[in-house]
């Protein structure tokens, strides 16, 4: 466990230059169309052992002094109030949140554009919200013909419609809440306004997955394409890397679908296209940067099976439809697994069963031990599996109660008596505030407290479905947590 397979020091060094050389390239400006998470890409730390969430970010870092951000948002998902499910906030308020981070980390934001605008009180009211922020906003709007009347498109009834959006900066990061914002589009129209000008700017996507220069199967790319299932992306062999190079590069359907398309825009905008395959327009250097590929190979099959038990979960709550979950399906029996990989399930079954189908936990830890939980009358079985392994980890003895009775029967009072909970057992966040208050006059529970670093990256599985409080909780302490897609209806605080 906790093998590194990924040099996080060398991609930093290497996607950087990558990105200059790529300025370079054109001259003036570079438009970088930004994929996937800036902050907090816990899946590429999850599939990559040693890639840190926030690599992209320190990346920018080191080329904050000629780099301004441009933030897209569809007003189409303004509308819809469209929300991040892994945050729980909408598009608009992530929109916020992205400026909130970018200048706290000493990045220069520019501007943010409204994709596909039309006069609608939810995106108006947006857009003056923002203003009132001092951000500076600009509307883009519908293309009759997009994307397939090139004629119309590049031309003043196409992107010359568009508000110029002016930028300060050699490299020009494009990014988004989410997908489908219209980050590319934002990408293309610009490149025509600046080429009016006569400015010498130019086009690239910086996206981690696929990964271009690791095989179509391989586990790396399969998770990529489990993690993206309910998009359709489907990773496959770029035909026109291929017909070009006479070698094999992986992408996904949407980029290589939209390229020929692409690449007669930027010849039209540009006078060439400096691309000949969709790959080309990529610099993605995250597979000059694996060191250990049996590491990555195994973390990304978990990784595999977790989105598998995720789209059980998403399937129950009709979050996601059976096609979903049938892709799912397959892209586990194409990479040869089973639930049974999955070290924790089994254990926490049988408890389970042991305890008349009570909901039960089991955590295994990074040496490999296996730590169950049941549920009981003062705590949740996630609560007990989490006290069990701390005690587990800091070798203190199994009948020791780190939880003294009077601190935990207050905390039940409360919850039932003055906050209206049907199940007084405690949750794992409670549990942990309780320990620490614990840990102030106890020393076997400061030094369960001592050992919370060491649950990062261990494995979990629970028998119900749990609720926002224990998945949030175990998330923040790191620790990847699958759930069978059963409800717990004893309490009203499960899922």
């Amino acid at each position: 466990m906790n093998v590194l397979g990924f040099d996080n020091k060398k991609y930093l060094s290497m996607q950087s230059e990558k990105i200059q050389e790529r300025i370079d390239t054109f001259g003036d400006k570079l438009y970088l169309e930004f994929g996937g998470k800036l902050f907090d890409d816990y899946h590429a730390s999850r599939v990559l052992p040693g890639f840190e969430p926030d690599s992209k970010i320190k990346m920018l870092l080191k080329l904050k002094s000629i780099a301004e951000i441009l933030v897209v948002i569809s007003a189409k998902d303004i509308v819809k109030n469209k929300y991040r499910s892994d945050l729980g906030i909408t598009y608009d308020a992530d929109v916020i949140r992205l400026i909130d981070v970018f200048k706290s980390k000493g990045l220069y934001v520019g501007s943010v554009v409204i994709n596909l605008y039309q006069p609608q009180p939810a995106v108006d009211g947006f857009i003056k919200r923002l203003e009132n922020l001092g951000i500076a906003v600009y509307k883009h709007y519908a293309i009759e013909g997009y994307p397939s009347d090139l004629q119309k498109i590049v031309s003043e009834e196409g992107y010359g419609r568009n508000e110029y959006v002016p930028t300060k900066r050699r490299l020009v990061v494009v990014t988004a809440p989410g997908p489908g914002s219209g980050k590319m589009a934002t990408c293309l129209s610009q490149l025509y306004h600046e080429n009016l000008r006569g400015v010498k700017a130019g086009y690239a996507k910086f996206e981690t997955f696929p990964i271009w220069n690791l095989p179509l199967s391989h586990p790396v790319n399969v998770a990529y394409e489990a993690a993206t299932a309910d998009l359709n992306d489907v990773n496959m062999i770029d035909p026109y890397h291929l017909e070009a190079y006479g070698s094999l590069a992986v992408n996904y359907n949407r980029d290589v679908e939209i390229f020929p398309v692409v690449s007669a825009m930027l010849e039209k905008i540009l006078g060439y296209s400096p691309y000949k395959s969709p790959t080309d327009m990529g610099v993605n250097m995250a597979g000059n940067c694996i060191v250990d590929d049996e590491a990555c190979r195994a973390a990304s099959n978990s990784e595999i099976i977790r989105r598998y038990y995720a789209g059980l979960c998403d399937a129950k709550k009709g979050r996601i439809s059976k096609e979903v979950l049938g892709k799912l399906e397959l892209l586990m029996r194409k990479s040869g697994l089973s639930v049974a990989d999955r070290k924790a399930v089994a254990p926490a079954m049988a408890k389970s069963e042991e305890t008349d189908g009570k909901p039960a936990v089991a955590i295994e830890l990074n040496d490999g031990r296996i730590v169950t939980g049941k549920t009981g009358e003062l705590l949740g079985a996630s609560a007990a599996c989490l006290i069990n392994a701390l005690k587990i980890l800091g070798g203190i003895d199994d009948g020791i109660e780190l939880l003294s009775p009077t601190i935990i029967e207050p905390l039940q009072r409360l919850k039932v008596k003055h906050m209206g909970a049907v199940n007084p057992r405690l949750h794992t966040d409670e549990v942990l505030m309780a320990l620490a208050i614990c840990a102030v006059n106890d020393p076997k529970a400061k030094k369960a407290v001592a050992q919370l670093d060491k649950l990062k990256n261990c494995e979990a599985h629970s028998t119900v479905m749990l609720g926002q409080a224990d998945l949030k909780t175990f998330k923040s302490l790191g620790v990847h947590v699958t759930c069978e897609p059963q409800r717990h209806v004893a309490t009203n605080e499960q899922a």
